[in-house]
């Protein structure tokens, strides 16, 4: 009933072309592009499937990076909807389905998760960002995510201090923001060891911010972490 009411007050209209209907129409989303390639998550250069280069690798470096679409246009829109007033929290539902669809055309993805011991996670924000948003929107992204594999999810990260946001600042700036910024949850740190992550953010330009919680994640015990964003801004 209230999904009804809010629908007759508040009909939904595509965010780029405002035919009234859904967030976006069949024409819009015919504009956007799924990645038809991927990068290192350490040195930003072309890598298959997103995978980490040898030369790249240590002990407590990210596994990969898989970005699902392209930072432009009506994405762009969708993805400021979804973190900013008005806070449309459920357009979860077709980001999830688009992060769904572009990830899963990986084949290091498909070999990642073959097993049992996987598990899913996402960025956090910092509490006092999370009240005023009302949500986590990585956190939104990665539970739909969680239910189409059919993997669990759990919150293995907290966000220990409230940093700038990363889009604000240059490539080096954003390393040091985040330096120190993350921790194992204490409900976790005996249970993530040996576990293989995915762990999910919303956007990723640097790749600063997958890295630092991967990094976490590996020195809590795990065993192998592969960042997954629904856009790449690149």
């Amino acid at each position: 009933m209230f999904d009804f009411v809010a629908t007759l007050l508040f009909p939904k209209r595509c965010i780029r072309c405002r035919k009234s209907g859904e967030y976006i129409c069949d024409n819009c989303f015919a504009t956007i592009s799924f990645l038809q390639y991927q990068l290192c998550g350490v040195c930003q250069k072309g890598s298959i499937d997103g995978l980490t280069h040898p030369k790249c690798r240590t002990k407590y470096g990210i596994d990969g990076i898989i970005s699902s679409i392209a930072y432009k246009g009506i994405v762009k829109k969708l993805l400021y909807q979804f973190k900013y007033k008005p806070y449309l929290s459920d357009l979860k539902l077709i980001l999830g389905k688009l992060l769904f669809e572009g990830i899963i055309q990986q084949e290091s993805f498909e070999n990642y998760i073959s097993d049992k011991n996987v598990w899913i996670t996402s960025v956090p924000l910092h509490k006092t960002r999370e009240r005023r948003r009302g949500y986590n929107q990585s956190e939104l992204l990665a539970k739909e995510l969680s239910l189409s594999l059919k993997i669990p999810y759990h919150s293995v990260l907290t966000r220990d201090k409230q940093t700038k946001p990363q889009f604000e600042l240059k490539k080096e700036e954003r390393i040091k923001n985040i330096l120190g910024a993350f921790s194992v949850n204490p409900k976790f740190q005996k249970k993530i060891k040996g576990k293989k992550i995915l762990l999910v953010d919303d956007i990723t330009t640097t790749g600063a911010t997958i890295r630092e919680c991967g990094k976490i994640l590996k020195k809590g015990g795990a065993s192998k972490v592969l960042g997954i964003t629904l856009a790449h801004e690149g």
